[in-house]
């Protein structure tokens, strides 16, 4: 069913043209609706430029001041659980800020790698290896919707679930419009500013993870070209060491394809390793003393959304530290032992720089792999035994 509205995320087949940068096509869309893109016609630069300002400045500044604004405004009108779901959104928005800036000013960097994987695409010939490229194509696509339903489904529940109480989800200061007397205009004005911001949120997450499982894509395409050197019996002593050039090659541009990305990613997954420890403590705690049935499903499908904007990252990182050892084991067991001697000289120096893991680190401080992510998370639990040794929790009440 979901297939038919969304028909990217299924694997084309072998007679349509199908590139690896296809895999981005419905993250560009929602990335060109907020302006962080460039239009496809340059008479209409000026006027995506001015919707970029507007639009970037509305959701990345103004909406993070507004909910400071109603903390000071109306902080005695708060419950305990209005409050709570407030601030655990309000933090996960100010990382969001800084996390699509660093998306948006990344363009350039993110167009250039999208080039590279054109230049992979040359090396995909056989029918196996188009096959994968299509699977991975598909798969990318579809985490653009597995994490689109996942974040809206967040904000619908949320809001449906306070609606229901009579209370606002998320207490943001409008200007002209009072909470008391408009409750039913500033709760929808809540709830379109929250789609926006969470869609936005979506797009630096998903951006991350789809670009970094491309690049796992052509590793392990590249993993079985190394298996298959010196196999056909048919070919030259000069075929087969244009082959193993070609894997060098390939392999160079895969490091390319990680460096161009790696200073967009570095940064945003920094700040979400920052965030979220405390997003989840506030989350648990609003959960376990404060919530009722369905603001705190609300709450649950929140957590989930925060854990999955690192946890599938941190776990494809480190399956492609594994496909990097694997490199140099399928190089070094493939046939060459009867090479020619500037064959077997080509292969020591490829075997040695492949040798070297593909990682990735936030910030420059924190690998990105699960034993940083599950340090993270173990904050949260930090978080609620001070609460619960405290008994902040009943004070609240």
């Amino acid at each position: 069913m979901i297939s038919k509205w969304f028909p990217r995320i299924k694997a084309k087949p072998l007679s349509e043209v199908v590139k690896s940068r296809d895999a981005f096509i419905y993250l560009d869309r929602a990335m060109w609706t907020f302006g962080w893109t460039q239009p496809e016609d340059k008479r209409w630069t000026l006027v995506y430029t001015i919707w970029k300002l507007i639009a970037n400045l509305l959701i990345q500044i103004l909406l993070p001041i507004s909910m400071v604004v109603e903390y000071v405004r109306g902080f005695k009108s708060f419950s305990a659980n209005e409050f709570l779901s407030s601030l655990e959104i309000g933090v996960n928005i100010y990382g969001s800020s800084f996390k699509c800036t660093y998306t948006f000013l990344g363009y350039k960097k993110l167009q250039r790698a999208k080039r590279i994987l054109d230049q992979l695409d040359r090396s995909c010939v056989r029918d196996e290896e188009k096959l994968t490229v299509r699977r991975y194509v598909a798969l990318g696509n579809l985490f653009y919707v597995v994490y689109h339903v996942m974040y809206s489904g967040f904000v619908v529940i949320n809001f449906v679930g306070y609606l229901l109480k009579g209370r606002h989800a998320w207490r943001m200061y409008i200007p002209l419009l009072k909470p008391e007397d408009h409750f039913l205009s500033t709760s929808i004005a809540e709830f379109l500013l929250m789609i926006t911001v969470v869609t936005m949120d979506q797009c630096t997450d998903v951006c991350a993870l789809v670009y970094m499982l491309l690049a796992r894509c052509h590793i392990v395409l590249l993993k079985d070209r190394l298996r298959n050197l010196r196999s056909d019996l048919e070919k030259t002593e000069d075929e087969y060491l244009q082959e193993l050039t070609q894997c060098v090659q390939d392999h160079r541009f895969i490091l390319d394809y990680v460096n161009a990305v790696r200073p967009v990613f570095s940064g945003t997954i920094f700040v979400q390793f920052l965030l979220i420890g405390v997003v989840l403590g506030l989350a648990m705690i609003n959960i376990m003393f404060f919530s009722t049935f369905w603001t705190g499903l609300g709450t649950f499908l929140f957590m989930m959304d925060v854990c999955s904007e690192t946890f599938p990252l941190c776990y494809l990182c480190d399956l492609m530290i594994l496909d990097c050892q694997d490199l140099s084991n399928c190089l070094f067991h493939s046939n060459w032992l009867t090479a020619s001697r500037r064959y077997k000289s080509t292969l020591v120096y490829f075997l040695q720089n492949l040798q070297q893991p593909i990682t990735l680190t936030a910030g420059g401080v924190f690998p990105i792999c699960m034993r940083t992510n599950l340090s993270m998370v173990k904050l949260a639990f930090s978080v609620v035994t001070v609460i619960q040794q405290f008994n902040l929790a009943e004070k609240f009440q």
